[in-house]
Formats: structure tokens, sequence, C-alpha cells
């Protein structure tokens, strides 16, 4: 029988640690806040006093992991700083992919996602960029990291998974030579192009070197 919370010991950021942790062991889709409430042996409305709702414990959850990310450095230049904060948040999700899914369900609520937002923003209106730039390029950057993080969380999961890695190592050998060449051909360098932190930064520079520092 699960072990029930001691009286008068419930709290937000006891809940907030076991819906974390619950979320890490099962993932978002089988998260609830029943199964919370189960977790910590407590009826369901007991939570009620501290989140009205599932998304609320979502952000809270959402937050508490944003609030982990460093602060922007400020002694290296705008790009050194820009991939500073993608590089941070792109390891958080790496520790915790159940991040990726929160940001990717709800990624404009939450006071910490803000705090990032504006981190990132400030640096590139530091840098001179005008308000139209800067919000589009964080966006960019924002879903560059956020896509690339799950391809690779993915990709990672499915080499765990000998079953899944067999599937797909057999439909990349039954690609034909001839309708499908240069994929053929290129099948070795697409396998260490699916992840990891030279991957990463690859695609980081690509953007940064589409931007023109303002003058």
């Amino acid at each position: 029988m699960m072990a029930r919370t001691p009286r008068n010991t419930l709290s937000a950021e006891l809940i907030v640690r076991t819906a974390l942790e619950l979320m890490e062991a099962k993932g978002t889709e089988q998260f609830s806040l029943r199964g919370v409430a189960a977790e910590l042996g407590v009826g369901p409305m007991a939570l009620y006093t501290y989140f009205r709702n599932k998304d609320e414990l979502y952000d809270a959850v959402r937050d508490h992991l944003m609030g982990l990310l460093p602060d922007v450095p400020r002694d290296v230049p705008w790009p050194d700083q820009v991939r500073a904060v993608c590089g941070s948040l792109r390891i958080l999700m790496l520790q915790h992919p159940c991040l990726a899914q929160v940001l990717a369900s709800r990624p404009l609520a939450g006071h910490e996602t803000a705090r990032v937002a504006e981190g990132l923003l400030g640096v590139l209106r530091s840098a001179g960029f005008d308000p139209e730039t800067a919000a589009r390029t964080h966006t960019t950057l924002f879903t560059y990291v956020l896509g690339a993080v799950t391809w690779e969380i993915q990709m990672a999961a499915e080499r765990r998974d000998p079953e899944a890695w067999r599937r797909l190592r057999t439909t990349m050998e039954s690609l034909s030579a001839r309708e499908f060449p240069t994929v053929v051909e290129l099948a070795p360098e697409l396998a260490r192009t699916t992840g990891g932190d030279e991957q990463f930064d690859y695609g980081l520079d690509l953007l940064l070197a589409g931007l023109r520092t303002p003058s």
C-alpha cells in the first residue's frame, strides 16, 4: 500500500517534485492529478488547494525546471551569449526529457519561460537588432532547440530499444540505390548526425551565420 503523506506536510513544492518524478518515470501522456495524489497517498481534492487543474501543475513543473537554467553570461560577445542560452536549454531538456514535451504542449505559459525569453531577447536587443528581428530570431532559436532536442531524445530512445533500432536499420538497408541514390550513399553520414553536441552546434552556427550584425 502507498504510504500516506504525513498530515500538514503537503506543499506545492512537494507536489511539483512528485509530479516531476512521475513525468520522468511514465511520460507526460500518463500524467494526471489523480496519479500524483495516489503517489502522495492523499485524495485528489487535496491537490486542488495548491493547483486548480492539471495545466497549472504542468506550468509549475515547467517553471521549476526552467528556473534551473543559469543566467546569461555577460562577459562574452552576443553570439556566445546566444550559444550559452541555447546550449543550457538543450542540456536541461536532455536531462529532463519531459520538459521538451511540456514546452511543446504549453510553450508560452509560465514566468520562468518568460524569464528565459527576456534574457535571450535582451541579448539580441543589446546587440542592436530591431524589435521585429529580435523577436523573429528568438522564436527561430527556441523552435530550433526544441525541435533538435525532441529529435535527439527520440533517436536516443530508439537506440536503446533493440527492436526499434532493428526496424530502422532494416528500413535503411532495404532502400533501393536506384530510387534513393543519395540517401543510400550518405547513410553513414546521416546516422552520425542524429544528435550530439557537434550536430547541435552545427545547426546553431548555421542560424547565427544568417544574422547580420546591426551597423
